[in-house]
């Protein structure tokens, strides 16, 4: 993935998250029917991880929103697998507690 072998969990997030690279999150898009990462895309995926690597959780959705200044029906469009699993999964995070 990538370029680089990289071990996904059952559920197809990364099973050692440590090995996220913006590649990676280039072949997860590809997987996920998203076709070019925008700056948009780039700016919810790097929040994610930030707030990840500071947290050790995804944000609430509302936070998300409130904090990247996009309405929900933008990060939707952006993520169409949804903001949680999508957007989470391209950002090399957990799958997030109560996502389906």
């Amino acid at each position: 993935m990538g370029g680089k072998n990289v071990e996904l969990n059952d559920e197809g997030f990364l099973a050692h998250p440590h090995e996220w690279s913006e590649d990676v999150a280039k072949a997860f898009a590809v997987l996920e029917n998203i076709s070019q990462l925008t700056e948009d895309h780039w700016t919810v995926i790097y929040y994610l991880r930030h707030y990840y690597q500071r947290f050790r959780i995804a944000p609430m959705i509302r936070k998300l929103c409130k904090d990247t200044g996009f309405p929900l029906a933008k990060i939707e469009r952006l993520f169409p697998s949804g903001p949680a699993k999508g957007a989470c999964k391209l950002a090399g995070l957990p799958k997030p507690t109560g996502c389906l």
